[in-house]
This record gives structure tokens, C-alpha cells and sequence, in this order.
């Protein structure tokens, strides 16, 4: 009697069904084909979802602009076949209200830090609560960009160029204040050493100076 067979290729899975309802669901390989059966096959490899830049106010008051990846399987490919005509848009709409119910709560310097205010623990469980029942299974959600008003942005790089040109004025006086310490501490020991002034001063005469050297104190007869 000749059999005919299914085949379902890698990081695939095939969903059988007899009559329009699911039997069994069948590995990568070769299969016996079921009488009366057809197979949608469903990808299980992980995958990724964009979700693209959308505005939220912060408890603070201020709009700012968040997009988010979610890393997904198909963990039930029944219920990713059967449970709704487009699992993947539920998926992305949980999204967009896990991540703004989570930014809703938090002021806009925690947001600002690209999200890392945001409990990552807690995002991914509620778009996981979301797509469990639509067959998908959510790895990680993960927070891409936090983009904030141009007005904010402005503020933010003024900001960040004062205090690095006070840091930078900050320093410069220290050098001064090191460079005039270091000047008093040398003419307080030329003072002290006359005689290392007089070298110093013919150390600092220019090449083929002459220099012109008197024995004796001023105003004496040398006798």
C-alpha cells in the first residue's frame, strides 16, 4: 500500500487538522499524512517586534517620545492559528499600553535616562500576560529609544555646557593658584639666599652678556 507522507521542515512545526479542527501538532520531519487532514505549518524561530516611537506624558507633565523591541515566540501554535486573526497586532498593542502605563508613573529625568527607570521585569510580565493567550511567548521587552521635546533637549545640552566650561574655569584657577604658589614659595627662598639669587640672575642673563662683578661693600676704600 503506498503512503503518502508530510514533511515539515526546520524551526517549523506543522499544525494537522482533520476536517478544519486541530489534531495534532507535528515536529520537523517526516510524517504520515492523516486521511482527510490538512497542514498550516507555523514558524517557531524567535523573532522580533518593533514597536514604533509613541508619545507619553510623564507624571511630571512632559511629552516624551518611546519606541520598544520585543523578542517573541510561537509557544502555542494552535492557539496562535485559532485564538485571534492577528495575534501579533494584540501583542504590539499590549505594548503600547504596558509602556505607557510604565512611563505614566515616573518624572522625566528617570524616563530621560533612556528608560532605565522603567522595571523591566514588570514590562516584559505584562505583555507577556497579554500574548500567553494568543499562542506567543514574550523573552524580553526591551526599551530602544526615549526621544524628549526639542525644548528639553536645548535645555539639557545648555546645561551640560556650563558645567563643563565651570569644570573647565574650576581647573584653570587651580593651575594659577598652584603656579602663584609656587612662585611665593621661590622668591621667598631667593630672599632667604642671597646668594642663590645672584646665581639665578646670571643663570637668566642672556648668552654674550658681560657681566660685571665688584669685591668688597659699596662705599668702602677696600682697605
Amino acid at each position: 500500500m503506498f503512503l503518502v507522507h508530510v514533511t515539515v521542515p526546520a524551526h517549523t512545526v506543522a499544525v494537522e487538522l482533520v476536517d478544519g479542527t486541530p489534531v495534532r501538532v507535528l515536529d520537523p520531519g517526516r510524517h504520515r499524512r492523516a486521511r482527510r487532514a490538512t497542514y498550516v505549518q507555523v514558524d517557531v524561530r524567535e523573532q522580533l517586534l518593533a514597536v514604533a516611537p509613541q508619545e507619553i506624558l510623564t507624571v511630571d507633565g512632559v511629552q516624551v517620545r518611546v519606541s520598544a523591541a520585543v523578542r517573541w515566540t510561537v509557544a502555542d501554535p494552535v492557539a496562535w492559528l485559532e485564538r485571534a486573526t492577528d495575534p501579533l497586532g494584540l501583542v504590539y498593542l499590549g505594548t503600547q499600553v504596558a509602556l505607557r502605563d510604565a512611563v505614566a508613573g515616573l518624572t522625566l529625568d528617570t524616563v530621560s535616562q533612556r528608560g532605565s527607570g522603567l522595571d523591566a521585569v514588570a514590562l516584559t510580565a505584562a505583555v507577556a500576560s497579554v500574548a500567553r493567550p494568543v499562542g506567543v511567548a514574550v523573552t524580553e521587552v526591551v526599551v530602544k529609544d526615549v526621544i524628549l521635546p526639542a525644548e528639553v533637549r536645548a535645555a539639557t545640552l545648555e546645561l551640560a555646557t556650563a558645567r563643563r566650561r565651570g569644570a573647565a574655569q574650576l581647573e584653570i584657577a587651580r593651575a594659577e593658584t598652584a603656579a602663584l604658589r609656587s612662585l611665593a614659595n621661590g622668591a621667598k627662598l631667593l630672599d632667604d639666599h642671597p646668594a642663590l639669587a645672584r646665581m639665578r640672575l646670571v643663570q637668566a642673563l642672556p648668552y654674550g652678556a658681560q657681566l660685571v662683578v665688584t669685591v668688597g661693600e659699596p662705599g668702602t676704600d677696600g682697605a
